[in-house]
């Protein structure tokens, strides 16, 4: 082969060339692509993560002062709020714990919780299909119990196991230390 043939061996056709540069555009794309893809998985995962901390706060429950309604284990979607009425699940900050609870009485309400487990309010019976066994519990309080301002009245559900505002040590809860109200389940967890 003389000198001449092999400088033409080395030069590439046109079409090797078009090839090539069709290879490093492809490549150029599809890296900005992944880039770019990144970025808003990133982006989109830290706004998520900053709403659900501030906005709609994710917990769990643990243990069955709530059962029927919520099991151990379920996963729940609070929004942050102070604003509760009757019936309302919410979670409540008390001595660095958390708890679930049912809103049975507003500020100015009288509770009053017969031996049998019986509850009303301002001497109206309260209907609680969500309690499957009625008990006084742990009870340590004086009834009829007036709610103080700017407080509420916290029961659980499964009434024998749950320390409430029947008791003197947590009492009526305040707005401040309401963390949230239970807007739905989004994992049930073991019954």
């Amino acid at each position: 082969m003389t000198e001449k043939q092999k400088d033409m061996v080395a030069i590439p056709s046109r079409e090797q060339v078009e090839s090539e540069l069709n290879r490093i555009r492809y490549r150029r794309t599809f890296l900005r692509t992944l880039l770019n893809t990144t970025a808003v998985l990133v982006v989109v995962a830290a706004a998520t993560t900053l709403i659900s901390m501030i906005f709609l706060p994710v917990i769990q429950v643990s243990g069955d002062s709530m059962t029927p309604t919520l099991n151990d284990g379920d996963i729940l979607l609070t929004c942050n709020t102070d604003s509760v009425t009757y019936g309302d699940l919410c979670c409540v900050s008390w001595q660095n714990k958390m708890l679930l609870k049912r809103v049975i009485g507003l500020p100015g309400d009288t509770i009053t919780i017969e031996e049998d487990g019986s509850v009303y309010v301002n001497d109206a019976l309260l209907d609680e299909p969500y309690v499957l066994e009625k008990s006084l519990g742990q009870c340590d309080i004086q009834f009829p119990f007036k709610v103080p301002d700017q407080q509420i009245f916290i029961l659980g559900d499964n009434r024998s196991r749950s320390a409430d505002s029947r008791s003197a040590d947590i009492g009526c809860i305040s707005r401040e230390q309401i963390v949230g109200k239970v807007l739905t389940r989004i994992w049930k967890g073991k019954k």
